[in-house]
């Protein structure tokens, strides 16, 4: 390749401070390549958010360098963003291996977006040739087939990124990790390497799939009754282990909620789950089997309000109501954030008469990402010059790091990056982190809106949340200079027949506010100077007598 001036940057808009949003730039020259265009989901700091994507408006600055959007898998926080963003930088092409591809392209659908985006399928032995860059793949283990490592060739070197990735020498729906051209990548040099540190925390080196097999295999030998299974509704594997086990035990599946759906058609569709013709049935006929010779298998692990598990808990499912006897699994660890929603769904279950068996207690979910051992082996394997933790929150790239320096990466040739931040790497090789940092603050998506929940709106549903809101209206006569009339309404704050000495009390100081404003002001061309005064005289007084701090919105009407 053509060897210039210009140097090559790498620029993570997403997923270096978060375990979700990934997204990577590589920039050289007039060319960029991106790497995945995924979503994270919302948290107790997010109320009311559907999704979190990432902010791409570097992307859109230089849409017209953007040569191609490459997946390394497909789950959501690696694809969930494109339908959301790909028409703001001109439907590049996305390419990917054929699960991915048929993930992306049923999720496309959903938008209508299906015969805009170029969808290009590859396979392992594929490379994808541009003026500055070279791309070749190799397979790793993760929780989902079809996922892969990328090695991008450059002017300035080759560099490799692992994507989600996991050491698995015994799995059980598709071949081991290649460690072999892994090895052979690292023999012919490596720049720098970027890492999945989901997982660094964790000592030791991940569970295989094939033990949570067997462990399927034992409990669904065990269980008398109805079996409802739950975990990640991409989480193809598992689901394969699911329905093998049924099969085994002569029980039909049903399938629940709309997103296991699609994925498990996705994955029939292309060959990637193997079921008998008798096995899956509609969930309209869940009754008419008895408990013994039914899985149902239903999506919302993760404890998200609208999704199947999280309705039948709660009762409000039309098919699938929860009965004395059943037993619920639990597939699936909770995402940073959502352990609490987890644990009320739990909560739900067991006081409805289910027992619930989940990973912690049972060891029934094997993590898709790789454990310290694993990870210094790569990093063995590969033996870099420079390394980069990925994938992750700082804490879990810090653990990281230090295993880095355990297979000896000096201190210096490591780098931690912020969202945003941008890694050149010159002619010469000599790489740094440059003062110009992107812009990459998320961007929300809440219903049909994207973008326009903005903090402040979050700011104003927290205290909404945590302090309820106090509205004040007021009727004034403008020309008699006189409060007519005060009401009150208070919700979520207090109990306006239970707290009548604090309302009348307040009352009286919104309507000497009020008055002093009217007899003070010679002409009154607006309300809002009354509003402001209002709102933070009130506010500050409730705090001062309840030690909360509602939201309080004065309402002035005039007559």
């Amino acid at each position: 390749m053509k060897k210039t001036q210009s140097s090559l940057k790498i620029i993570p808009l997403g997923g270096s401070e978060e375990v979700g949003r990934n997204c990577t730039v590589f920039e050289y020259a007039n060319e960029i390549i991106v790497l995945d265009l995924g979503l994270d989901f919302p948290t107790e700091e997010t109320p009311g958010v559907d999704y979190i994507i990432p902010n791409i408006d570097y992307l859109k600055k230089n849409k017209n360098k953007i040569k191609a959007i490459v997946i390394s898998h497909g789950h959501l926080d690696h694809i969930g963003a494109i339908p959301y963003l790909i028409s703001e930088i001109d439907f590049p092409p996305i390419y990917g291996l054929p699960l991915t591809i048929g993930l992306i392209r049923e999720r496309l659908e959903e938008f209508g977006l299906e015969k805009k985006v170029k969808l290009k399928t590859i396979n392992l032995d594929s490379t994808l040739k541009f003026k500055n860059f070279s791309l070749s793949f190799f397979h790793v283990n993760h929780n989902i087939p079809d996922s892969v490592g990328v090695v991008f060739k450059t002017p300035v070197g080759s560099l490799v990124h692992t994507g989600d990735f996991k050491i698995d020498l015994t799995p059980t729906d598709q071949k081991p990790i290649d460690l072999e051209k892994i090895k052979k990548i690292g023999e012919e040099g490596v720049l720098v390497l970027f890492s999945d540190s989901t997982n660094a925390t964790e000592p030791g080196s991940t569970l295989s799939e094939k033990k949570v097999a067997e462990m399927i295999d034992q409990l669904f030998s065990q269980i008398k009754g109805r079996i409802i299974f739950t975990t990640f509704s991409t989480l193809i594997s598992r689901i394969q282990e699911v329905i093998k086990s049924a099969e085994k035990y002569h029980r039909r599946v049903a399938i629940v909620g709309l997103a296991m759906e699609k994925t498990i058609r996705v994955a029939l569709n292309l060959g990637y789950l193997k079921v008998k013709p008798e096995t899956i049935i509609w969930p309209q006929k869940i009754k008419k089997i008895s408990d013994e010779k039914i899985v149902i298998l239903a999506s919302g692990s993760q404890g998200i309000e609208s999704s199947a598990l999280a309705r039948i808990s709660s009762g409000k499912h039309q098919l699938v109501k929860i009965k004395k006897g059943d037993t619920v699994i639990f597939s699936s660890s909770p995402i940073p954030g959502n352990e609490r929603a987890v644990h009320n769904l739990m909560n739900l279950l067991v006081d409805q008469g289910a027992k619930v068996i989940y990973e912690p207690l049972f060891g029934i979910h094997a993590s898709g990402h790789a454990s310290q051992e694993d990870l210094k082996m790569i990093i063995s394997l590969i033996k870099p010059r420079y390394f980069v933790p990925a994938y992750g929150e700082h804490y879990m790239f810090a653990a990281h790091a230090e295993l880095a320096k355990e297979v000896g990466i000096p201190q210096e040739n490591i780098f931690i990056l912020n969202n945003g931040d941008c890694l050149e790497i010159d002619k010469n090789k000599n790489a740094k982190i440059i003062k110009n940092k992107v812009k990459s603050e998320a961007i929300l998506v809440d219903g049909l809106g994207i973008g326009d929940v903005k903090h402040v709106v979050l700011r104003d549903r927290k205290t909404l949340a945590e302090a309820g809101i106090f509205v004040i209206i007021l009727l004034a006569d403008r020309k008699r200079r006189n409060v007519n009339n005060l009401e009150i309404i208070s919700r979520g704050f207090v109990f306006l027949k239970e707290s009548e000495k604090l309302i009348n009390e307040t009352k009286k100081k919104i309507k000497k506010i009020a008055q002093k404003y009217l007899k003070t002001k010679a002409k009154i061309i607006d309300w809002e100077p009354l509003k402001t005064k209002l709102r933070n005289q009130i506010s500050d007084y409730l705090f001062s007598k309840t030690g909360r701090r509602p939201m309080v919105l004065p309402l002035i009407i005039e007559i």
